[in-house]
């Protein structure tokens, strides 16, 4: 039975019959026999172009593609159709697939983040686009998650940056952090990394150096209480780079 089967799908590729390729590949799709159902659909994409059977051909073809798992080349076609489909009540879903594709290629945080970066530009552009759509509370959730990638990447170079004793460099990544992500749930470390950073910064400097760089540990300080007056685990601690720096200024300006 099985290699009858195998015979007959393989006449069924060479067929001219395209009538009953089409029935065969919506057969086949409708009974989630992805593969054999993409081989079919791939020809009759051109042979049905501009047809009655166009569109359900290209809307099956996208999904057979991302049913299989490929889904940088599923993206490709779910974009195909919205442009050549742009009045079809299954546009929208389409252009939403396309920018979840981009979603579902976003790799994990360690890894280069470029494809993240663009499921989060395409998935804010379907919400720019269809803003009254059902969609638009899910792409904003995975907005959320695809920045805590990006939060949890940036996070990790800052830190990286420190224990390299890159001082200068770790304050400028921190506090870009804290500017692209306001509301990041590292706030508190980050500004205590602030703090300390700037103060050992300041400890390693020629002494020319170090008037401006004390100068910017009592800043980062005060911004830092401003925050977090009282109830931070890190209080005691800045509070004594805080007094260090202070006075260290003060002897300096004495000379």
């Amino acid at each position: 039975m099985i290699v009858s089967s195998c015979s007959e799908y393989s006449r069924l590729l060479k067929s001219t019959d395209y009538n009953k390729k089409y029935d065969a590949a919506i057969s086949f799709y409708e009974q989630k026999d992805y593969s054999k159902a993409l081989a079919l659909l791939q020809e009759l994409v051109s042979v049905y172009r501009g047809t009655a059977k166009g569109e359900k051909i290209m809307y099956y073809y996208a999904y057979a593609t991302y049913a299989v798992g490929d889904y940088l080349l599923a993206g490709y076609h779910f974009n195909n159709f919205v442009k050549t489909f742009p009045a079809s009540d299954k546009t929208e879903e389409c252009a939403f697939m396309y920018a979840y594709c981009y979603y579902l290629e976003s790799p994990k945080y360690s890894l280069d983040q470029t494809d993240t970066k663009s499921a989060i530009k395409e998935l804010q552009y379907f919400i720019n686009k269809y803003p009254d759509s059902k969609r638009k509370e899910e792409c904003n959730n995975l907005i959320t998650r695809l920045r805590g990638k990006l939060e949890e990447k940036y996070y990790k170079i800052s830190k990286q940056y420190y224990f390299l004793d890159d001082y200068q460099a770790a304050v400028t990544s921190f506090e870009n952090v804290l500017k692209d992500f306001p509301d990041t749930k590292y706030r508190e470390e980050l500004m205590y990394m602030i703090v300390k950073s700037n103060y050992i910064f300041a400890t390693k400097s020629t002494d020319k150096k170090k008037t401006e760089r004390f100068k910017a540990a009592v800043d980062s300080y005060n911004k830092f209480v401003s925050y977090f007056p009282e109830n931070s685990k890190y209080i005691k601690e800045v509070e004594g780079f805080y007094s260090s720096a202070k006075k260290q200024l003060e002897d300096f300006l004495k000379q």
